[in-house]
């Protein structure tokens, strides 16, 4: 197996600076939801690293699902705009407060889709978290509730966020050589 760390132009978020960040949000959220039915919702895939270390870090009942939503597909770097359910969600979030779950949020047309879709079923609430933010690419304003870091318009992988399938395992946030993608700076 070749030593993935390689392909990495430069770590920009640590393993120690992600632990941190999260363990504060996670802070954050159970002091802003100690009284409500909290439902995290995790968009697969990229997001289910950044989901069981923040639930680790929330310190209130609460219950998770999932979603799996494609618009990238394969060895894309940009998104197709066609956004698809993959996945549903299992239970119902009629009159639950709704926080969902997002590694990356990038031109905001997925996570626009995903919102204006839960919003048709009626949750209490409806909040968005994301590791990273890269406002610069924002295509689609979208409400972001919880920020894990702001970040530059550079392609990112390691902690659950991939290019083709691999860098999920890495232990932080790095940078892809550009020459490995064909290209600067996409998401």
């Amino acid at each position: 197996m070749p030593d993935l760390e390689q392909d990495i132009a430069k770590i920009l978020i640590t393993r120690d600076a992600l632990h941190h960040r999260i363990a504060e949000l996670g802070a954050t959220i159970s002091r802003d939801y100690a009284s409500n039915d909290l439902l995290l919702v995790c968009v697969l895939k990229g997001g289910f690293l950044f989901l069981s270390d923040l639930i680790r870090a929330i310190q209130i009942p609460h219950a998770i699902d999932f979603m799996a939503i494609s618009s990238y597909g394969g060895a894309r770097t940009e998104s197709s705009g066609v956004v698809r359910i993959l996945m549903d969600l299992n239970a119902s979030i009629e009159n639950r407060h709704v926080l969902i779950v997002e590694d990356i949020i990038d031109t905001g047309r997925t996570l626009s889709y995903i919102t204006e879709n839960l919003r048709t079923r009626n949750p209490a609430s409806l909040k968005i978290c994301t590791l990273l933010n890269k406002p610069s690419r924002r295509q689609v304003q979208v409400a972001i509730d919880y920020i894990g870091f702001d970040i530059p318009n550079e392609f990112v992988v390691g902690y659950g966020l991939d290019y083709n399938e691999i860098y999920r395992n890495l232990p932080f946030v790095g940078v892809l050589k550009p020459e490995l993608y064909g290209g600067e700076g996409s998401p």
